[in-house]
């Protein structure tokens, strides 16, 4: 999805990769999960379900301020180990989990985020700001890992 020129400094774009020792069809079925986020990822604060492939993320990190997007699966391959959703609200853009085998008891979950700010608090604040926002999302990515881990280790809730 292109941005045009005016919006270049409302974009961000995030990726990651959360090495776990857990079977890739147990981490894939975790990331699927999405009603079960906010049990194990701290940050997620709500998910509610619009449809069998769409829904409300509200999101809060370190900072003082909630995101609320609308989602929709647009890929959903278990196949590929592969999970996408376009978002709309508050950041629009699109969100992809790919896992990753490394033999059969281990993988890696990619994370990448290609989205533009859309909250008027947050075009406001692009420029002076950003390195917060970036820096928040670090924040929230490494509990999200942590949570992950746990749950994938025993230690952490159930879903």
């Amino acid at each position: 999805m292109p941005f045009p020129a005016a919006a270049r400094s409302h974009r961000y774009r995030f990726h990651g990769a959360w090495a776990l020792a857990a079977p890739p069809d147990a981490v894939y079925a975790r990331l699927e999960a999405v009603d079960g986020y906010s049990r194990w990822w701290p940050q997620i604060r709500e998910v509610r379900r619009a449809g069998a492939t769409s829904g409300t993320v509200r999101v809060r990190s370190f900072l003082p301020y909630d995101l609320t997007v609308a989602v929709r699966s647009t890929r959903h391959d278990p196949e590929a180990r592969v999970l996408e959703i376009a978002m709309t609200g508050d950041l629009e853009g699109w969100a992809r989990w790919t896992v990753l085998p490394h033999g059969p008891a281990a993988c890696t979950a990619r994370y990448e985020q290609d989205v533009e700010a859309r909250k008027p608090l947050l075009r406001r604040l692009a420029l002076p700001a950003r390195p917060l926002f970036v820096a928040n999302h670090a924040w929230m990515m490494r509990a999200g890992r942590r949570g992950l881990r746990a749950l994938l280790a025993g230690g952490g809730p159930g879903i």
